[in-house]
């Protein structure tokens, strides 16, 4: 049975009791989450080398960071250096993006060096083997869309992007609109590509059944994917991500019924003042399922500071509600992210998840803040450093520009240190 049928059956497995210790819940609250949808658990039965994690309600905001190869850039090596930083620097997932090289060789190798949940697009290893046998993607049937689907699931990933809202009908509202960006989503976009040239609707929403049986033998988890997701602020909160939206929330709920745990994937550039409704809408919409996010980016125009307007609206997406920030890098829109950007990428959305908790007034996170607080007045840099959301970063620029005579403070004010004026009056 699947977490979903345990938990209405009454019965709390491991990973329930796993997920309740990590988030300081009690087992029934996290069952009683996975049974009504608005709580995951992110762990195919296959992928057995990771430990469970709980995305949702009253749990802590999650992180995502993407890697992975691209025919432009092949270098495997690198890209397993960026998934240890990614994990390193605090992500709590993996998604292997990779569209170049050997990709099942590749994926197994990410399931090795990162051990956190690993999830994929399967669509993009379907293309790519698509251009490596016929030329293209449009000529993929049915049968080796899921066979593609089913190799994921047989090597242990966890959770599945799958872009099964991407309809004739959602592509109705998309042709009339006039966005400026169209399709931005790859899996999106290569969906549409398939429905055109065979003039058929998306296989994924057709035979959703079937999905649902494949994943539910692995208990993994679908994430419903936001393949109409605006790719410009102006085109945020159109009729097509709507009509996507309505969708996804309907087949939310016949994966529920099937025993299949769902998350639902949400908009990518939003302006700073619908990112709340969004939230909300989603909520709605979608039977307060997990929401994640990928920023959302509250401008187009800072390419090489995307990882800053991504954590800007992810800062404002995780007070609203959101469950699980999809990081942005400062390469994004403009080439393969390397090892750094990964890095800054991961922290940036981790204090976009830090201040949308404490917005939320998340005790643990509260605490944190205070303890933060009282080491800053106390001169307890050690204590700092540990508490900091980067410690090697906050260590490094302290020592590379050391107070010249007194250690307790830092060179910026030095003997004019406000803290130890008060001290010393006292």
């Amino acid at each position: 049975m699947t977490q979903i049928e345990q938990a209405r059956k009454g019965n709390i497995t491991e990973e329930m009791r796993q997920v309740a210790e990590a988030e300081g819940l009690h087992p029934q609250e996290v069952a009683e989450a996975i049974a009504n949808g608005t709580a995951v658990i992110t762990r195919n039965i296959r992928h057995e080398s990771t430990a469970p994690l709980g995305i949702g309600r009253s749990m802590r905001i999650k992180i995502n960071a993407n890697i992975g190869t691209s025919r432009d850039v092949l270098d495997v090596d690198s890209e397993l250096r960026k998934a240890k930083a990614a994990v390193e620097a605090g992500a709590h997932t993996i998604m292997d993006l990779s569209t170049g090289g050997d990709l099942r060789a590749i994926r197994s190798q990410v399931m090795k060096v990162a051990n956190v949940p690993i999830g994929t697009v399967p669509i993009y290893e379907a293309s790519a083997i698509a251009l490596k046998n016929h030329s293209s993607f449009c000529y993929m049937s049915d049968d080796d869309i899921f066979g593609i689907i089913k190799d994921h699931l047989d090597d242990g990933v966890d959770f599945l992007t799958v872009h099964c809202g991407v309809t004739r009908s959602s592509m109705e509202r998309l042709d009339s609109e006039g966005r400026i960006m169209d399709v931005v989503s790859r899996g999106g976009a290569l969906t549409v590509a398939w429905m055109r040239y065979n003039d058929r609707d998306n296989p994924l929403f057709t035979h959703f059944d079937r999905l649902l049986e494949l994943c539910h033998a692995y208990d993994a988890t679908l994430s419903l994917g936001d393949g109409l997701r605006p790719g410009a602020t102006a085109d945020a909160t159109d009729r097509a991500q709507v009509h996507e939206l309505i969708t996804l929330g309907e087949l939310q709920q016949r994966a529920l019924e099937a025993g299949v745990q769902v998350m639902i994937e949400g908009p990518g550039h939003v302006p700073l003042d619908q990112i709340e409704a969004n939230v909300v809408m989603q909520k709605r919409l979608c039977h307060g399922a997990p929401f994640y996010v990928l920023g959302p980016l509250v401008t187009d125009r800072a390419p090489g500071y995307d990882h800053i307007t991504g954590a800007i609206g992810g800062a404002v997406a995780a007070w609203a509600g959101a469950d699980f920030l999809c990081y942005v890098t400062p390469a994004e829109h403009l080439r393969l992210p390397n090892e750094d950007d990964v890095r800054q990428g991961v922290i940036a959305s981790r204090i976009a998840a830090t201040a949308g908790e404490l917005a939320r007034g998340r005790a643990d996170a509260w605490e944190n803040e205070r303890k933060m607080s009282q080491s800053r007045k106390a001169l307890d840099w050690e204590s700092m450093y540990s508490l900091a959301l980067d410690p090697l970063l906050s260590r490094k620029m302290r020592e590379e520009a050391p107070p010249t005579e007194d250690d307790s403070v830092c060179s910026m004010c030095g003997e004019f240190c406000a803290i130890k004026v008060q001290q010393q009056e006292k």
